[in-house]
């Protein structure tokens, strides 16, 4: 079962910065945004729904996606005492016409403040934007911070334009200029007969995908044009870049005409200019993740509520005997709020 969840106290509060929602409904999206072969949802009973992609099944969700109360008992149980909700991917829609992805984003970033409404100020959504359309994409996120959305998570890519890409840019400098914290997930990974067995394409895909993504934000010289300001975050501990730093700082340095790319610096330099979730399950991998990232870019996340995730939420973080107090409470939640840019949180005021 794990190790229990310890309580938090006002000294030390408990922030997951990486959890999902599902809301339970929502209009005939073929009607509403144009189009077709939209995600819909199968409700199969009060508690437990269906995610469908046309007549497949994608993935089965219950009412912990949805319904702030069993949000906040779950919460209780695992000792936590803020959660960041965030749009789960497959809702991204960034292949589609940019018409489109606007009307998708607008009903679920309206539909997201409504699951979260019950939960106080425990609870903290981010939106999703069109982000195939840079424009749009500010437009949208301007719109949900001023409704009360926090920040925002992206995919990591768009189709084949990575987040070096000049629109992806754009849209990290005004998350910098407006003060928004920016998630990155990784999504929509490569399709292979090879990738089709033990789900491995979250296994292997996922991983790669975050790998990429970072690599994509260091040598495409991403992280010398955007201010320093810019909070980003990347999901499940950075995916396998962690633990192959070296191995890009060694090609930087030895094949640096292909390697450097538009970066000034070799990827180390760059390490505490984002933050990665903790999302690694292993008290070995944590050591390595403070190690590399630092002890003060790395967040608690657990990926709630899907089944891949961490239960108790941030276990690993409580039983990792490698940690110092000061360590520990740095992952339990000082680190998540300086990347949310919020005070210090006291939770015997929920």
């Amino acid at each position: 079962m794990g190790t229990p969840a310890a309580p938090a106290t006002p000294a030390t509060p408990v922030i997951d910065v990486h959890t999902h929602v599902v809301p339970k409904g929502w209009p005939d999206l073929s009607a509403a945004c144009g189009g077709s072969d939209w995600p819909w949802l199968r409700v199969d009973s009060e508690r437990e729904a269906m995610i469908m992609i046309g007549e497949s099944e994608f993935r089965p969700v219950g009412a912990e996606c949805w319904d702030a109360r069993t949000r906040l008992d779950d919460m209780a149980k695992d000792g936590v005492d803020l959660q960041v909700v965030s749009p789960t991917p497959v809702f991204f829609s960034y292949e589609r016409p940019a018409g489109q992805a606007v009307k998708m984003a607008r009903i679920f970033n309206d539909l997201t403040l409504e699951c979260v409404a019950d939960g106080g100020d425990r609870l903290i959504s981010f939106c999703q934007v069109p982000l195939q359309d840079p424009d749009a994409a500010c437009a949208e996120l301007d719109r949900c911070l001023a409704a009360g959305h926090a920040g925002v998570e992206i995919g990591n890519h768009v189709g084949d334009r990575d987040l070096d890409d000049a629109g992806v840019v754009t849209f990290l400098q005004h998350c910098a200029q407006v003060g928004a914290p920016v998630f990155v997930h990784p999504w929509d990974m490569p399709a292979s007969p090879r990738l089709d067995r033990w789900m491995a394409r979250w296994l292997t895909g996922m991983p790669a995908e975050t790998h990429l993504s970072v690599l994509a934000l260091i040598l495409g010289g991403v992280l010398d044009r955007v201010p320093e300001s810019l909070r980003l975050c990347f999901a499940h501990g950075g995916g396998s870049f962690p633990f192959w730093l070296g191995r890009a700082d060694n090609a930087w340095h030895r094949r640096g005409d292909i390697v450097r790319g538009r970066s000034e610096h070799p990827p180390s330099h760059y390490m505490n200019r984002f933050f990665v979730d903790s999302v690694v399950f292993d008290p070995a991998a944590l050591r390595l993740l403070v190690d590399v990232c630092g002890e003060d870019q790395v967040v608690l996340g657990s990926d709630y509520p899907y089944p891949l995730g961490e239960r108790p939420a941030g276990q690993v973080i409580r039983a990792a005997d490698h940690l110092t107090g000061s360590q520990r409470t740095k992952l339990l939640s000082g680190n998540a709020l300086r990347f949310l840019d919020r005070p210090l949180y006291d939770p015997s005021h929920k």
